[in-house]
């Protein structure tokens, strides 16, 4: 994999937020009709995108923080991921411009950074 062109893309969404707590507020059949539309917008995006994609990644548990002081339970807004190849930096971000996680998901943004490469000799 070259790292001049791959990209992490992290989606974040908080649990507490207001786009969390109008998600919260759907009737049972409102919300399975949102994550049926979801997951299908989702699914064109990845076929729209599938020759950029590196690694579909996945939705993200649970986080356990190690550190000095040992491991800890934290909680965040991490929620998924996937790397993806692009010509750019811009070129990558644009990939998740109106992406489901956040036009039918209550997702807050998509965070896209450059993979470097691991510096040695």
């Amino acid at each position: 994999m070259n790292s001049k062109d791959t990209y992490l893309a992290v989606f974040l969404g908080s649990g507490d937020g207001p786009r969390r707590a109008t998600w919260n507020a759907l009737s049972d059949d409102q919300r399975r009709a949102r994550e049926q539309e979801g997951m299908a917008a989702w699914g064109a995006w990845v076929e729209t995108h599938r020759d950029s994609i590196v690694d579909n990644g996945g939705p993200l548990g649970r986080t356990k923080r190690v550190s000095g002081d040992g491991v800890a339970d934290v909680s965040n807004n991490l929620a998924v991921y996937v790397v993806v190849r692009a010509a750019s930096h811009d070129a990558a971000a644009r990939m998740f411009e109106d992406h489901p996680h956040f036009t039918h998901f209550p997702g807050d943004a998509v965070e896209v950074m450059p993979i470097l490469p691991i510096p040695g000799p």
